[in-house]
């Protein structure tokens, strides 16, 4: 039997329940403490704890391994095939690219956060997103240069550099040095492999 995990904030009465489903928390608030009970057959498995100001989506992978689930980096293709749609499978999974100008999120001007849709991290902020004209969101750097892991990619007769999530290796897309902000990059990123999380 896999455990739940209960969390439990600090402030209030409030609590949050892990969705084990989607792998992540119900709601996305900053708290200030959380300790998380890992429970099985009647008896606690194991706890972590998240430090002041952080996310729960910061010890993600420290409740799935507690739960007993698959951390995104050792899903099978049938694990991620059951929870991916299959454009996203097809993109973060096997490195498809969407058609030009059909993407969800190309024309999207909200503020907010991008993140992977394979794993919820995040990726990308609105206040970095500019309209390119190249028929995908394009983002002038990520949220921080540690979400992206960059390879080189010499596939179709192209030399190219790859963008892929650095949490669950999931394909995004591709960086090209003819952007508008001081790094000079575009970041050419697949609506199919985002979700978007809109600011308040």
């Amino acid at each position: 039997m896999k455990g739940q995990a209960v969390i439990l904030a600090d402030h209030g009465n409030a609590e949050q329940m892990w969705d084990p489903v989607n792998n992540g928390p119900h709601t996305a608030h900053t708290l200030n403490l959380v300790e998380v009970f890992v429970v099985g057959a009647g008896f606690v498995a194991g706890q972590t704890k998240l430090r002041s100001g952080g996310r729960l989506a910061d010890i993600a992978p420290t409740v799935l391994q507690l739960m007993g689930l698959p951390q995104p980096a050792e899903m099978t293709d049938e694990q991620w095939r059951e929870r991916l749609d299959p454009e996203a499978f097809a993109v973060l999974r096997e490195a498809a690219t969407e058609p030009a100008f059909t993407g969800a999120y190309n024309d999207e001007k909200g503020a907010g956060m991008f993140r992977c849709k394979g794993c919820d991290a995040e990726l990308f902020a609105s206040d970095t997103k500019f309209d390119s004209g190249s028929g995908w969101p394009s983002f002038t750097d990520p949220v921080v240069s540690s979400a992206v892991t960059l390879i080189d990619d010499n596939s179709h007769g192209m030399s190219r550099t790859e963008a892929v999530c650095a949490n669950c290796g999931g394909h995004l897309g591709h960086v090209f040095d003819d952007g508008p902000g001081a790094s000079g990059q575009r970041w050419c990123i697949n609506s199919a492999a985002l979700d978007f999380e809109a600011r308040e």
